[in-house]
């Protein structure tokens, strides 16, 4: 009996086989092409104050692709044993799992913290923490969704100042934050992250509209004094825009507990 040419051991493949076929586009993000928006718009907002029950206040917040939910335990008594005048606002912010497209171990890296200490830095100048002597605030933002590294700083600024709001924390302002992308000779705002991957520069920047005043700047990439002082021009403008909606969503929020 003649004995087969099938090998039972191995996984035959198919008879005919066909070369691939790859997509020649170009997937380099262009001003028309923005889903629809100009690059002066930003990406819809939405804002919901009071999410977590549990927690003395909190804020969830999604802008297509961008999903951020932040939680405000405090003020407590601070654990240290010195006795300090000010409060101490920490942040935390920690990515979900399933939040990129690679998926990312439990543990907190280098990007957590760095994202942590930017958006510290944009809220920690509206608190008034001289009014909290030996006491911590602190504030846990999750990223359930993320679209850049910029979408998260600006988004989580703005969820960790609605939050504290929330927790009836007195602050001197409201502080909304907005982002920009250098792409050649335009300014695109809240980039994707598609989009700041291919810009030569981005910048974040944290404000209080009500006051006036810029609690935090942060810029990456190469760019001359001109295009970063327009780029933090149109920004500001934008947070005021942003301002409006965070106060509103507050407003419906405190009404919505009242009934």
């Amino acid at each position: 009996m003649a004995q087969s040419a099938f090998d039972r051991r191995r996984i035959n493949g198919p008879e005919e086989s066909f070369s691939p076929v790859f997509d020649d586009t170009d997937n380099t993000p262009q001003a028309t092409t923005r889903h629809g928006r100009s690059p002066a718009d930003i990406r819809p907002i939405f804002l919901q104050p009071g999410l977590i029950n549990q927690a003395n206040g909190s804020a969830y917040i999604e802008t297509e692709k961008t999903k951020i939910a932040c939680a405000v335990y405090g003020p407590r008594q601070s654990k240290t044993t010195t006795y300090s005048e000010k409060g101490r606002l920490n942040v935390e912010v920690k990515f979900a799992p399933f939040s990129c497209t690679r998926r990312r171990a439990p543990l907190r890296d280098a990007e957590d913290r760095s994202i942590a200490v930017s958006i510290h830095q944009a809220i920690v100048s509206s608190v008034r923490l001289e009014l909290f002597p030996k006491s911590s605030i602190d504030v846990f933002i999750t990223v359930i969704e993320n679209d850049g590294l910029e979408g998260c700083i600006a988004s989580g600024s703005i969820a960790a100042s609605a939050a504290l709001a929330d927790a009836g924390i007195e602050l001197l302002g409201l502080v909304a934050s907005c982002s920009v992308a250098v792409c050649g000779t335009q300014l695109w705002l809240d980039p994707t992250e598609d989009e700041a991957r291919a810009s030569k520069a981005t910048l974040i920047l944290a404000c209080m509209p009500a006051l006036g005043n810029i609690t935090s700047v942060w810029q990456s990439g190469q760019t001359n004094i001109d295009e970063a002082a327009r780029c933090v021009e149109i920004c500001q403008e934008r947070c005021a825009d942003i301002h409006s909606i965070v106060a509103e969503s507050l407003l419906q929020s405190a009404k919505a507990n009242l009934l």
